[in-house]
Order: structure tokens, then sequence, then C-alpha cells
């Protein structure tokens, strides 16, 4: 069960205290790189509230390899954040938060289990406590160890979760052993202030093979099969090609192109479109010069 220490009340938590969101905070559940989450009591219901870190505090790198491809249709928000003004600061905050509000929302309707966001408020996440059978807090999948069977098995659904991400648009990109918790009908992705646009973003196909290539080494301890798999490539190729669907059966199997580039054949096709342009020139060259004479 989920016992109480005595603790100060977060800065950030008062304000969802004095609007009857929170009752009471229980006990912090654990401090991480981007925020820190406590165990509250809201009501009867016992949930979790994600206290984001501001900006300057947080250790999360390359912030902006992550929101790349990101839109807001609020301009003059969008020059503030360009400009790194205060309000500028405020508002990449508040794109952060809401990320992984929208993203929980969105995974939820394609079938991926997330633990339920109720309300982001002035920066704090209020959503489901995910629990064990027993009502204690769920283990992270790094804390967890199971049979062949069952690593393949949840593998499995895991690559389903990427595939159903991926279909909606969106790469998870820091998925890990860290960000999965395990209940008792199996994996709930967590962690998503950092979610890619997975059409706008450069780095897409990166941190879609990054976080399934995780996934698959941490599986492949318990079955060791998966070490060997190319789960990532298939995804993405599947994906490139307009094949991917939201219950794409995977083999883990990828044959890489052994064609060889027709070299020769690109040199002449560069050396072609060099010799039109060298033509239009010359006949604007022509072009000028009859004008002058």
């Amino acid at each position: 069960m989920l016992y109480k220490d005595a603790m100060k009340i977060p800065k950030r938590i008062q304000p969802l205290i004095d609007e009857g969101l929170i009752d009471e905070v229980i006990r912090r559940l654990m401090s991480g790189k981007e925020a820190d989450v406590y165990i509250v009591r809201c009501g009867s219901e016992i949930r979790c509230a994600k206290v984001y870190k501001e900006a300057a505090q947080r250790s999360f790198k390359q912030a902006a390899q992550y929101q790349e491809g990101r839109k807001t249709r609020n301009t003059r928000r969008a020059r503030a954040m360009e400009k790194g003004s205060k309000f500028g600061r405020k508002q990449q905050d508040e794109t952060w938060h809401n990320a992984e509000v929208d993203a929980l929302r969105t995974l939820a309707k394609v079938g991926i289990r997330v633990p339920q966001p109720y309300a982001c408020i002035d920066g704090v996440l209020l959503m489901e406590l995910v629990t064990d059978s027993h009502g204690d807090v769920a283990p992270r999948l790094s804390e967890v160890t199971m049979s062949v069977e069952q690593a393949l098995e949840d593998h499995a659904i895991v690559m389903q979760y990427v595939v159903r991400m991926l279909c909606a648009g969106i790469i998870h990109g820091d998925l890990s052993e860290f960000n999965i918790l395990v209940d008792e009908h199996g994996p709930v992705i967590i962690d998503l202030p950092q979610a890619v646009d997975a059409a706008a973003n450069n780095n897409a196909e990166f941190m879609l093979e990054r976080d399934v290539n995780k996934i698959s080494q941490y599986y492949g301890q318990f079955a060791p099969e998966l070490l060997t798999s190319h789960y990532a490539k298939e995804i993405w190729s599947l994906y490139e090609a307009g094949e991917l669907h939201p219950d794409s059966k995977l083999t883990g199997y990828f044959e890489e192109s052994t064609e060889e580039a027709d070299v020769d054949s690109v040199l002449e096709e560069i050396k072609s479109i060099l010799a039109e342009e060298q033509a239009r020139k010359d006949r604007m060259a022509e072009a000028d010069a009859d004008e002058s004479s």
C-alpha cells in the first residue's frame, strides 16, 4: 500500500490545493531530469502530480532537437520563443508541458496504454497513478525480471505501441526501460514531454531507431534472439514506403539493400544538369547582349 511521509508542500502544487484539485500530498515518488513526481490524494482517488522543472533547472539536454517541427499558432508567442525573452521562455515551458498532455491523449485514442491525464495547470500535470495488483506503485521495466516467453510477449506489445505511435505521427524520443511501467496487464508507456513530430523533425529516424534498439536490448537480456533483430529498420522502412499500419505484423527481420550505387549514371546526370544550367546562362547572356546592342 501507499504510505504517507511528512513533507513540505511543493510551491507549484499549492495552487492546485487552493483550487481543490488536490487534497493532500502524500510523498515524492521520484525526481527526474525534467520533473519531480508526487503521489497525491484527490478526494478518494490516489493520483500522481508531475511537477515540471523550469527550463533553467532541467537537465534534459538537446531540448531544441526534440522541439523541431512543433508548431505554435500564436505568432506573438512564436516570436517571443525565438527571441528567448522571459515571456518566450514561459511559453516554451508551456509548450513542453502541453506536448506531454497532447501525446498522452493521442496515444490513448490509438490503443496505447498510457497514464490518463486529468489536468495540466501552471506546470503541474495531474494524472493517473499506475499501480500493481496490490495497489503499490507499478515498477519500472528496469526493475522487472521475466521469462523468455514473457520477454518476447512484452517486447511484441511495446513494438506494436511504437508502430501505433508512428502511425499517429509521434515518436517517443526517450523510450527505454526507465520510461515504461509494468502493471498486471503489461507495459505502460510514460514520460512524453519530448515526444517528436515524426513528419516534421529531421531527427525522427534516428530517434525511432534509438528508442527501438534500447527496448530490444533490454528485453534481449531475457530473450537473446532479440539482440540480433532489426525492428527499427523494418518499422522505418514500412513507414517511408507508406505501408505501415497500426496493426502491422512485424518480423524483426530487415535485409539491407546490396545493390551498389550506379556512380557512373549519377555523374552523367549531374553533368547533364550542369550542362543545361550553363546553356541557360549562355542564352540569358546572349539575350542581354542583344538588348544592349
